[in-house]
């Protein structure tokens, strides 16, 4: 089982990691074409409509709204999920500079994250540029969440296992969202195609960093450790998900969506609880592959609805019978 992780071997992945970044890198204002025309932020294109990848562009309400309303949202949408991506991006730097920070030398780790912390700074930089493209002015994640965000980041250092739970808690979702939206072979704008198509393939070596962490770390921990853990594990995950997915109601008032819709999408349609289910299936299965599942932590997964069959292997793409 993967974890009984060696140290010799998570160093390897490492450097295959690290490689990986220096081979395959992007810039946000090299690679993607800002001022193409075919880029434009045109609120009479059809493209920025949701796809149904997305709980909220699958829900009967929105798909009866007129198609001026729909781009109108659409819009929107983007803009608070690219708002809220980039706050999230810029606690996952700075939380990981301060754990570098106390590294020692030939850490593997070290030139890892500093890979990933620059690749975060080009994904923050593609996310503001969405915003302030689209117009929207978005306040991005709820203000408990901003506030709080601020003393997050010292977790890098202080209880290094539990921040990086919190990383996968926020790069799952949004992972999850995208490649859905590229997948359904629905129309998506190629502004923020592009940029999904970007953050997808910096972003599973990030997924993989966390993955790996806590493969060669959680094993190794004292029952008392590893059982906290597993019942925070769940609650980062839930937690984190809904700063990621819910939009706030008072924002989403603002461009007409009501209170029920809000409600009814996260997570009481039938599309919703499917979004909320398969989002974690990937982390069901590193809970259950590093002794995280037990007779305490499970229940506490159905109580959050997140729990599930585990991937069968990272990225598995969701299966529905209906």
């Amino acid at each position: 089982m993967t974890a009984n992780l060696t140290r010799k071997l998570y160093d390897e992945r490492l450097r295959t990691l690290s490689e990986g970044s220096v081979n395959v890198n992007f810039n946000a204002f090299i690679d993607i074409k800002w001022d193409d025309p075919e880029f434009a932020v045109d609120v009479d294109d059809p493209r920025w409509v949701l796809t149904s990848a997305d709980a909220l562009g699958a829900h009967p309400w929105y798909q009866e709204q007129p198609l001026e309303t729909q781009i109108r949202i659409g819009i929107w949408r983007w803009a608070v999920i690219a708002k809220v991506g980039m706050q999230f991006e810029n606690l996952l730097m700075r939380g990981a500079l301060d754990y570098v920070y106390q590294l020692g030398n030939q850490d593997q780790e070290f030139r890892y994250l500093t890979h990933e912390i620059t690749e975060e700074t080009h994904h923050t930089q593609m996310f503001q540029e969405l915003v302030n493209r689209t117009g929207v002015d978005t306040a991005g994640g709820k203000r408990w969440f901003r506030q709080v965000s601020r003393v997050l980041p010292l977790f890098g250092s202080l209880y290094p296992e539990a921040f990086f739970t919190g990383i996968l808690a926020g790069e799952e979702p949004i992972d999850h969202l995208q490649k859905g939206a590229l997948r359904s072979g629905e129309p998506v704008h190629p502004l923020p195609q592009r940029i999904m198509q970007i953050h997808i393939a910096e972003e599973a070596r990030h997924i993989s960093f966390a993955h790996e962490f806590l493969r060669l770390r959680v094993p190794r921990f004292g029952k008392a450790r590893r059982g906290t853990l597993s019942v925070l594990f769940p609650l980062i995950m839930r937690i984190l998900c809904d700063v990621i997915m819910i939009p706030d109601r008072k924002s989403a008032a603002q461009v007409g969506i009501p209170a029920w819709v809000v409600k009814d999408v996260f997570w009481k349609s039938e599309a919703g609880r499917r979004m909320l289910h398969d989002l974690f299936s990937d982390v069901r299965m590193l809970a259950q592959d590093i002794g995280l599942m037990n007779k305490v932590s499970r229940p506490l997964w159905r109580a959050l609805r997140i729990d599930g069959r585990p991937a069968r292997f990272r990225g598995e793409p969701a299966l529905h019978t209906d």
